[in-house]
């Protein structure tokens, strides 16, 4: 790792929008900025996916958590990447939609969420999996790209 002194780290450079959309496909890993009622952000580690040709990030999520409640308030909502030194960052905002519980295995959701994994190669652990996402009542946050920002910084 470079070590810099004071004034000597690297200085930010412009970032195309293809480099952070590079980015936040790259990095599984973000973080999920939702708003409280009290107006305060409220902020949650999440795995993520995007999907660039529909502009939108998806989140997997358990129903009753307080990112889906704040959702279900106030659907604004901003997702914070970084590169893994974390030298470059990218910021994904939008309105979120929440999703219906995954009720039945198979159903549109759990479909929805299963293809969001890198899949299985056993039928049998698909199965499992979409038995699975009804027993967590999972649902996908799908937050909608509006604008897409960062920077990276130069070496």
């Amino acid at each position: 790792m470079t070590e810099y002194g004071p004034g000597q780290g690297p200085g930010p450079k412009p970032a195309s929008a293809a480099d952070l959309e590079r980015l936040l496909a790259s990095q599984p890993f973000g973080v999920l900025a939702t708003n409280r009622r009290s107006g305060h952000p409220h902020l949650s580690t999440v795995v993520h996916t995007w999907d660039a040709d529909a502009r939108t990030v998806r989140i997997s999520t358990v129903a009753g958590r307080a990112k889906v409640r704040q959702l279900g308030d106030d659907p604004r909502a901003a997702l914070h990447v970084s590169s893994d030194d974390h030298l470059s960052f990218a910021v994904a905002e939008g309105t979120a939609e929440v999703s219906e519980v995954s009720g039945t295995p198979g159903d549109a959701v759990g479909r929805e969420l299963l293809a969001m994994t890198p899949g299985f190669p056993d039928p049998a652990d698909e199965r499992a999996f979409l038995e699975q996402m009804v027993k967590d009542r999972r649902q996908v946050i799908r937050l909608r790209v509006t604008r897409i920002y960062g920077t990276v910084l130069a070496d």
